[in-house]
């Protein structure tokens, strides 16, 4: 059944807590240089902003609510995107370090990890010659001996302290098949309620790998455990997988999410020179097929969020 909304959400994940300073110049780091980028890539068709924050100083993820307070506020200022934060942060932050930000900004949308996993890139460490600074190779490498942890009890935590008190929607981020599996127990539960905005998320080590037929499985039990009126969804696809896959989801009725957070690169061997860049090039490929870009105004009424006058920045 074709709904009334078909429009194609695009999401920008501008930073991320995984890529290090030495793996891309045009990463951004800085409170100034996360503003800047993200106000391009929402003019160049991003909705949805899914910001995270780095140290000013050498660029290491942060958890720190004055790092954040110091863009996003701006970037609301400068831009009518939806403004997503996230709770997922890095494997070696606690929950409460992860929470703390959000539970001051009390924004629109927020991720959410719907399960503990394996979660690295640790890989990537052998194919870098020369490090900025000296954190990253540690933070690379260590990730292999690292567990991303959201336990059911962590996941109800921030149902019920983000969702109920506060009304703030989520971006579920499910990493494997089992994750939507844990996700029907929550709506089973009564803490999640539809439109519900699943992100289908391949390639990542630890999680399902970025096969097409995947993406098609996913769907299917997506399908059998939600009922196709209930939720929309979105593709991430990792690393070299990012444009296939998201074209793929769109031609599936599915929404798409790119940015420097999931994938350096614009093409083979082409660094992105922003995120901008990559939103822009899927809203190429997605003009091309006849598909329409969903604006943030009709995300907000698609997926049911609170505004951006409900927000606590």
């Amino acid at each position: 059944m074709k709904r009334k909304h078909d429009k194609v959400i695009i999401t920008c994940a501008v930073t991320g807590g995984i890529h290090t300073p030495s793996m891309s110049p045009h990463l951004p780091l800085t409170p100034e240089q996360i503003e800047a980028q993200a106000v391009e890539a929402a003019e160049a068709g991003a909705a949805i902003l899914h910001l995270h924050a780095r140290d000013p100083a050498d660029g290491r993820p942060t958890p720190d609510p004055a790092v954040f307070a110091r863009f996003v506020p701006r970037i609301k200022a400068a831009t009518d995107a939806v403004i997503n934060i996230t709770t997922g942060g890095t494997t070696r932050m606690s929950l409460a370090e992860r929470l703390a930000y959000p539970l001051q900004a009390r924004p629109e949308m927020c991720s959410l990890n719907m399960g503990s996993m394996n979660f690295s890139i640790h890989p990537v460490a052998r194919r870098i010659g020369e490090w900025k600074h000296d954190w990253e190779k540690p933070y690379v490498e260590g990730m292999e001996d690292q567990i991303f942890r959201n336990s059911f009890k962590d996941i109800a935590h921030i149902l019920r302290t983000l969702g109920q008190a506060h009304g703030t929607r989520f971006e579920f981020e499910c990493y494997d098949v089992g994750h939507l599996y844990n996700l029907a127990h929550f709506v089973d539960e009564g803490l999640v309620q539809a439109p519900l905005f699943i992100q289908f998320i391949f390639g990542v080590l630890g999680g399902i790998g970025a096969d097409p037929a995947n993406l098609a499985h996913m769907r299917g039990v997506a399908d059998h455990l939600f009922g196709r009126e209930n939720y929309r969804f979105s593709v991430l696809g990792a690393g070299r997988h990012q444009m296939a896959l998201a074209t793929m989801s769109a031609v599936m009725g599915g929404n798409v999410r790119v940015g420097l957070e999931d994938s350096l690169f614009l093409s083979r061997g082409e660094l992105a020179p922003s995120n901008a860049e990559q939103v822009r090039k899927i809203r190429r490929i997605l003009e091309e097929l006849s598909l329409e870009i969903a604006t943030p105004r009709e995300v907000r009424d698609m997926l049911g969020l609170k505004g951006a006058g409900a927000v606590g920045f």
